[in-house]
């Protein structure tokens, strides 16, 4: 096997980066990388991705030089059936400091765009085989992987939901007791799915069949809505910062028009210039002015995310953020994952168990971004994070591409965040700084430390010439490998 192209990928685990630095290695190129790795994320952070949920890439071909986001998101079904209640259930998260109410059950489940969108990514230029790329996956699920300290607070936050229904004890919490940071974690049904996907199409193998099994008792979900979904390519929103092309997730994804709203709004780029930005882009989606009035055609989803970044050495490129919700509390036969619980969350169905839109792609904070600079250098970054995606994101390419910051410098870069008024903000160095936030926003929590409320931004950067940065951001346990 040929081994070229090389490259770089960073993501929200050591082993899904691990398996797309594999494909790399192995002659695959950035697409290649990225199906292997989110494979593994289902496995390996099965609270934030699963073949039950949906996401985004932006992918840019090297050959062609051309960027395009494919849309890979979740869609409510085609109609409301039966009694909606009846699969519909409240249950509560323990934050810690705080608590938060999730619906879930087989009437919360929304049609899932995952698998759709890996065979899509296969067909937009992979490479190697779905055999060859799903073989990571299958061998962690089948060998067991360590859990990490991040994945277990995050199965700690959601426990009430790995834990609502017999099966799902079974598979989260064999022992009775949610596996331990260090402990090892095995999952062969979801090895099972991988193996069969590496045979047959997705739509024709049990897997489907036991997600429409699955929503008998109070679920939507038809074949209709499995066979009619479509992955969708959509031109991204673009704009030009000094020379370079910053392709963003455009309508009805809402992230990509409020960064690019920061974006023209900033006038320096201190601590107190990108708060004064995102208080404008605060103020202005709360009125809906503009381009930002779109924002309300669609109801909003956007809790629990991963992000991967990948480049190759042939100009490929591939950023993509993948969400499940917080899951639906039932298992999918004996495939290890749950279907999404996207109908549930508040944003989307704010008035009871069926409020929501019927035959409608659903909306999103999440935002894989790329940056073409003057020089010929690629970048692909993204981040998990919830409403907070927007802010890290625009803070990370403001830094890179206004201030020609190193990927490494801009990504730990001291962050903060605008929301409904209130200004949340990792310290800064400067004391002036934290005075001047302190001032511009009265309603401010200062944070000590970095902390993952900022979110996650993974990012990874090609000079065009062979030579290879990436970062994975620590505040989410965040990985980056380089395949010279």
């Amino acid at each position: 096997m040929k081994r070229d192209p090389k490259g770089t990928i960073a993501a929200g685990h050591q082993l899904t980066a691990d398996a797309g630095a594999e494909m790399l290695r192995e002659g695959g190129n950035a697409f290649d990388a990225a199906i292997a790795a989110l494979a593994v994320a289902c496995v390996c952070e099965p609270v934030l991705a699963s073949p039950g949920g949906g996401g985004f890439a932006m992918i840019r071909n090297g050959r062609s030089g051309k960027t395009k986001l494919l849309d890979f998101f979740p869609q409510t079904p085609r109609q409301k059936r039966g009694d909606c209640a009846r699969g519909y259930r409240s249950i509560t998260a323990d934050f810690g400091s705080a608590t938060q109410v999730f619906h879930i059950g087989p009437a919360t489940v929304a049609a899932p765009g995952f698998l759709a969108g890996l065979t899509t990514l296969h067909e937009s230029g992979a490479t190697l085989s779905l055999a060859d790329l799903f073989a990571p996956a299958i061998k962690i699920g089948r060998n067991g992987h360590r859990v990490t300290r991040y994945q277990h607070y995050l199965s700690t936050v959601v426990r009430p939901i790995l834990t609502a229904t017999e099966p799902a004890q079974k598979l989260f919490a064999p022992s009775g007791e949610l596996p331990a940071a260090g402990s090892v974690f095995f999952n062969p049904g979801i090895a099972e799915m991988f193996s069969e996907l590496a045979r047959v199409d997705w739509l024709r193998s049990g897997v489907a069949d036991q997600m429409l099994a699955e929503q008998r008792e109070g679920g939507h979900l038809t074949r209709e809505d499995l066979e009619g979904y479509d992955v969708r390519a959509r031109e991204p929103l673009c704009i030009d910062l000094e020379g370079a092309t910053v392709s963003l997730n455009p309508l009805p994804a809402a992230c990509g028009t409020l960064i690019r709203y920061a974006l023209t709004h900033l006038e320096t780029c201190d601590m107190p210039g990108m708060a004064r930005s995102l208080q404008l882009t605060d103020q202005a989606r709360l009125s809906a002015n503009g381009d930002l009035a779109k924002l309300l055609d669609r109801p909003m989803r956007q809790k629990g995310t991963t992000h991967i970044s990948v480049v190759d050495a042939k100009g490929n490129a591939c950023s993509v953020t993948v969400s499940n919700g917080t899951g639906n509390g039932e298992v999918v036969g004996d495939y290890g994952f749950m279907l999404n619980n996207i109908l549930g969350e508040e944003d989307v169905n704010p008035y009871g168990s069926a409020d929501w839109p019927t035959n409608t792609r659903l909306a999103s904070m999440m935002c894989p971004t790329l940056i073409d600079a003057p020089d010929g250098a690629l970048v692909a970054l993204g981040s998990g994070g919830s409403n907070r995606i927007r802010s890290a994101i625009f803070q990370v390419v403001a830094r890179i591409c206004l201030e020609n910051a190193e990927l490494e410098e801009a990504v730990r870069a001291p962050r903060l965040h605008v929301e409904n008024g209130h200004l949340d903000a990792e310290a800064p160095g400067a004391d002036s700084e934290i005075s001047q936030l302190k001032d511009l926003f009265p309603d401010h929590r200062i944070w000590p430390e970095k902390n993952m409320f900022f979110g996650g931004v993974h990012a990874v950067r090609t000079d065009g010439s062979g030579r290879f940065t990436s970062v994975g951001d620590a505040r989410r346990e965040g990985v980056a490998v380089i395949v010279a």
